[in-house]
């Protein structure tokens, strides 16, 4: 799995996912991130087939929503899933949410799906060290990815380390916070000495703790930009101030129907 992929949360107006994923593609990016929730689908599937990269060299993953769950309809979700996109199979699929009493059986077809290739892995998002244990206590397979929102607002270390102690690679999914670190002092000095952005600089305190990113955007310049991260490195003093920045801030709402 590339460490670095195009998030495309909220791509839905006409030809905006398209578009970008072309642009992207152009750059380099290889991973393109969706979900069913996301609404977007069918034109992902069109900017992938556009993109002149062949589908071998792509890596595409979607999500299953709450509510297929729900109803036990997991496999009829990525049927429905691979339709939208135009695929046979998809690089990863992903539990977008672990819903309460559900999520153990929804990961029990989700082995089968990846069995069948039509999900050539098969991982989990927003899962916590609680839910992680009770999956990998009642499951054959590991999750090749947990998703989760982290960056220097929110430092999830907790399950960031649980992951990676148990051979599961963690996915920033908002790694850019929406922008709300981006005018922090920390990380404007730290930009200036590396003639860097601030975005640039957190994608890459991300990275060097061992995390993927998929940091979302539409627009030209800010792809091109926050594919800019592999040729600098932060030293150790750097790191460290950016961690203090914690404030324990989510930027990504939970939704409704798991709210309690």
């Amino acid at each position: 799995m590339p460490l670095l992929g195009l998030g495309l949360y909220k791509a839905t107006a006409d030809g905006e996912a398209e578009n970008a994923i072309r642009s992207a593609a152009l750059m380099g990016y290889r991973l393109f991130d969706t979900a069913s929730a996301y609404k977007n689908e069918e034109n992902v599937g069109r900017g992938i087939m556009s993109c002149g990269i062949p589908r071998e060299q792509l890596f595409v993953t979607t999500k299953i929503w709450n509510n297929a769950q729900r109803i036990g309809n997991i496999e009829g979700a990525l049927v429905r899933s691979l339709d939208r996109l135009g695929l046979d199979y998809v690089d990863l699929y992903l539990v977008h949410w672990p819903v309460p009493g559900c999520y153990l059986d929804t990961w029990r077809v989700f082995e089968e799906l990846y069995r069948s290739g039509r999900a050539r892995a098969i991982g989990v998002s927003n899962f916590n060290e609680f839910q992680l244990d009770d999956l990998l206590m009642h499951s054959d397979v590991v999750p090749a990815v947990n998703q989760i929102e982290y960056h220097p607002l929110f430092r999830q270390d907790g399950i960031r380390t649980f992951c990676q102690k148990n051979g599961i690679v963690v996915q920033a999914c908002a790694p850019l916070a929406r922008g709300a670190y981006l005018y922090k002092d920390v990380l404007r000095v730290i930009a200036e000495k590396y003639h860097r952005s601030t975005a640039q600089v957190g994608l890459r305190w991300i990275l060097q703790k061992g995390c993927a990113v998929i940091p979302k955007s539409v627009h030209e310049d800010r792809i091109l930009e926050n594919s800019q991260i592999f040729d600098f490195e932060l030293d150790e003093m750097e790191m460290d101030a950016i961690d203090a920045l914690n404030e324990n801030y989510r930027s990504a709402s939970i939704p409704e129907d798991l709210l309690v």
